[in-house]
């Protein structure tokens, strides 16, 4: 029997991973409520997989595991930003990562992964075999694709699908789109909630009437959220996958991202890859991206013929193909 760690389920990067792979075969879920990157999961985890024998599987489409268990588990590990990114961790996020996440990482049956990227790292920090790291990729659900309803708002926009988490580099997008040789016209939309310190940046550039926040959007809202933007801005310091990559290409918006990490591997040459530490980079992109119509048209085909090379239906082949073997 398989066991399944269906907390991870949501509206965000690892949610969305969960939610489609773990659709895509029968599982029996954890008995537990509590969040699975809460302190002292791993033990809460343990306690609840004790009746396992060898004969049944535990999965994680997130990065916790049991702190001991029986049977053979496999779990995931989409990035190491709380590694790699100061910014991301903590006193107790490093422990659990030296402690109890390396010595998963040597006793899991397979650690599964987003991106090459990321497989890169995952062996190189936990000293694992390569062999027993694998790269099964993340998809784009079918709703995101160039026809459909496009979101209208009162101005033409681009957008920025991100949180506010630093290492997504939201203050140097500030800066690039204010210092960005484009009509006044056009503003910039963030997914989620401001933060204070956020909303002092923007008003230091003078972008307070140009530059909104949508709040929470639905995953069932995001089609028509990329449709309707001139372009996708996201150069991000560090991704292990970048989805809104992918899923902007599927609805034919173009895309400017950072050349650094797993977005180059992700995006190819279907979007404008610029330096995410030069502003003057973001803001030349930001203008390129609007004022050339052709750029603009060549950067759609190139991301409409490469993002069905992202498919939910492969990752969920690939898990299965792994989880089925044990």
């Amino acid at each position: 029997m398989i066991y399944a760690d269906h907390r991870w389920v949501g509206n965000h990067g690892i949610g969305r991973f969960a939610g489609h792979v773990l659709t895509g075969f029968d599982y029996c879920p954890v008995r537990l409520t509590s969040h699975p990157a809460a302190p002292f999961d791993s033990w809460r985890l343990a306690r609840a997989l004790d009746g396992l024998s060898r004969n049944d599987l535990f999965f994680s489409p997130g990065y916790n595991t049991p702190l001991y268990c029986r049977s053979p588990f496999v779990f995931t590990i989409h990035d190491l930003s709380h590694i790699f990114c100061p910014q991301n961790s903590s006193i107790a996020i490093k422990l659990y990562y030296a402690t109890i996440m390396k010595r998963a990482c040597h006793r899991a049956a397979k650690i599964f992964t987003v991106s090459e990227f990321t497989r890169t790292e995952i062996v190189e920090w936990s000293g694992v075999s390569p062999d027993n790291v694998v790269n099964v990729g993340c998809g784009v659900a079918v709703a995101y694709r160039p026809e459909g309803e496009a979101y209208r708002f009162p101005f033409a926009y681009l957008l920025c699908v991100s949180n506010r988490k630093r290492h997504k580099n939201e203050f140097r997008v500030v800066e690039a789109f204010a210092n960005a040789a484009i009509d006044p016209q056009i503003h910039l939309v963030f997914t989620g909630e401001p933060t204070g310190s956020l909303l002092r940046h923007i008003e230091r550039y003078e972008m307070t009437a140009r530059i909104h926040f949508l709040g929470l959007v639905p995953e069932s809202e995001l089609p028509a959220l990329y449709r309707g933007a001139r372009a996708l801005i996201l150069p991000s310091l560090y991704e292990g996958f970048a989805l809104p990559v992918v899923e902007a290409m599927a609805c034919g918006t173009p895309v400017v991202t950072s050349n650094v990490t797993a977005m180059p591997e992700i995006a190819g040459d279907a979007a404008l890859l610029v330096d995410p530490l030069s502003v003057e980079q973001v803001a030349d992109a930001i203008q390129q991206i609007v004022c050339d119509d052709s750029l603009r048209v060549r950067l759609r085909e190139k991301g409409l013929a490469r993002a069905p090379q992202f498919s939910w239906a492969r990752t969920v082949a690939r898990v299965k193909t792994f989880l089925f073997h044990f």
